[in-house]
């Protein structure tokens, strides 16, 4: 894990604040169920690192970063953790539909300082709101995804997607639907997942 850590250059002050995230998190998961039971027993690296490993896919020219079904706020409040100390310009919002888990989300942030917006409410009901980079874990599916995130790309938009181990027929399904360029980096938390890095959707036009 040490090495692991270490790649990301972050101080010893961020990982703080990220290990006090966690213990925020064992905290609420007894009040709500706010990740399985399986995965808290591991959450440093199921949740913690598997997140922090997508900051470095993060352009350093992008000034707005959306995190959509925010849940426990994995992968955005990880990255908004993380962007105070690398990229303090980089605005994070999250956005999450369940009232409860944007309460967490709100302790979250005031616990550890962190300056980010938390919006309760269906991405749906969102209008008129464009986005540098677009992040989901474990939402829904790719083609979905897409859906969800078209009307907040601008044509420099980077979409950074997490995905386990049927990402190649996600992208075979997403692929009769849009347009897009996809660059695929593996998993350094999974051997069967990886991370999808989308650009350039558009729809396609049907017959």
């Amino acid at each position: 894990m040490k090495k692991f850590i270490e790649n990301f250059s972050v101080s010893h002050e961020t990982i703080c604040q990220l290990k006090t995230y966690l213990s925020l998190l064992q905290e609420w998961q007894t009040k709500f169920n706010l990740v399985s039971k399986s995965s808290l027993e591991d959450a440093w690296n199921r949740h913690f690192l598997d997140s922090m490993q997508l900051f470095k896919y993060i352009p350093k020219s992008a000034k707005t970063l959306v995190d959509f079904g925010s849940g426990a706020g994995f992968p955005g409040m990880v990255l908004a953790i993380m962007a105070k100390e690398n990229t303090p310009y980089l605005k994070v919002t999250l956005v999450e539909s369940i009232k409860k888990k944007t309460m967490y989300l709100n302790e979250v942030a005031k616990v550890t300082s962190t300056p980010v917006t938390i919006i309760n409410d269906r991405i749906e009901n969102l209008k008129n709101l464009q986005f540098d980079v677009i992040t989901s874990r474990a939402m829904t599916s790719l083609t979905d995804l897409l859906q969800y995130s078209y009307p907040f790309c601008h044509k420099d938009s980077v979409c950074i997607f997490p995905k386990g181990k049927n990402y190649a027929l996600e992208l075979s399904e997403a692929h009769k639907n849009w347009h897009f360029k996809c660059h695929i980096e593996p998993n350094e938390m999974s051997e069967e997942g990886r991370i999808l890095i989308i650009t350039d959707i558009s729809k396609k036009r049907r017959k």
